[in-house]
C-alpha cells in the first residue's frame, strides 16, 4: 500500500510533469522564415513592394496568438524614405510596435499531419497608430514536422484612415513631390511558428 506522504510526492510529480508538457506547447515566430509585405501605389500607376524585417511573437497555450511588428524595420530599400515612413507616417517614437491579436484551434493544429494544409479565415485584431481594428484574412495553415507556416491566399488590403495615418501618407506626398498615394495598402504574409520551450 503507498503510504500518504508517498502518494502526494507521486500527485506532485504527476503535476510538475503535466505543466512542463504544458510550457512545451507554447510555439515561437521565426523570424528569419517569416516575411510581412505591403504595397504602395504612388503617382496612380507605380506601385512598389515593402517588407517589415522584424516580427516577433507566440502562440499561447490556449492558442491566443500574438505577433508585434517592429515597425522601425520597415525597409523600402531606400533609407531615407524607410526614415520617413518611421518619422512621417508610423511615429515610430511614440507607436513602435504594431500588434496582430487573435486565437487558433491548437487541439486542430497540433493534430494535422507534418505536410497537410487547410485552408481557413481567421479573425484577428491589428493594433496600429494608437488604433485597434477588427479584420480578418484568408489564410493557407501548413502543419510542419516542427511547427507550421500561416501564408495568406490573398493579400489583406488596409486602409490608411481607420488607422489614423492620412495625414502621415499626405505629409510623405508632400516631401516627395508626388501627385497621390493610394490610401488603400494591400498586405500579404507569411509566418512560421515553431514549437518550442
Amino acid at each position: 500500500m503507498i503510504s500518504k506522504s508517498l502518494q502526494a510526492r507521486l500527485t506532485a510529480l504527476s503535476v510538475a510533469v503535466l505543466f512542463a508538457g504544458a510550457a512545451q506547447a507554447h510555439w515561437s515566430l521565426d523570424n528569419d522564415a517569416s516575411t510581412l509585405s505591403f504595397v504602395t501605389v504612388k503617382a496612380e500607376h507605380v506601385a512598389e513592394v515593402h517588407t517589415f524585417d522584424s516580427l516577433s511573437g507566440t502562440i499561447g497555450d490556449d492558442g491566443g496568438v500574438e505577433i508585434t511588428i517592429e515597425l522601425a524595420s520597415v525597409n523600402t530599400m531606400i533609407p531615407i524614405r524607410n526614415e520617413r515612413i518611421q518619422e512621417m507616417l508610423f511615429e515610430t517614437n511614440l507607436f513602435p510596435d504594431g500588434i496582430i491579436t487573435g486565437s487558433i484551434d491548437l487541439d486542430a493544429l497540433t493534430d494535422m499531419d507534418a505536410g497537410s494544409s487547410v485552408a481557413r479565415q481567421i479573425d484577428f485584431e491589428l493594433s496600429l497608430h494608437g488604433q485597434s481594428v477588427a479584420l480578418a484574412a484568408d489564410v493557407q495553415i501548413t502543419r510542419t514536422g516542427e511547427g507550421v507556416i500561416v501564408s495568406t491566399l490573398k493579400p489583406l488590403v488596409v486602409m490608411a484612415d481607420s488607422f489614423a495615418l492620412t495625414a502621415g501618407v499626405e505629409m510623405l506626398r508632400e516631401v516627395a513631390g508626388l501627385p497621390s498615394i493610394s490610401r488603400a495598402v494591400p498586405v500579404s504574409f507569411t509566418v512560421v511558428f515553431e514549437e518550442g520551450h
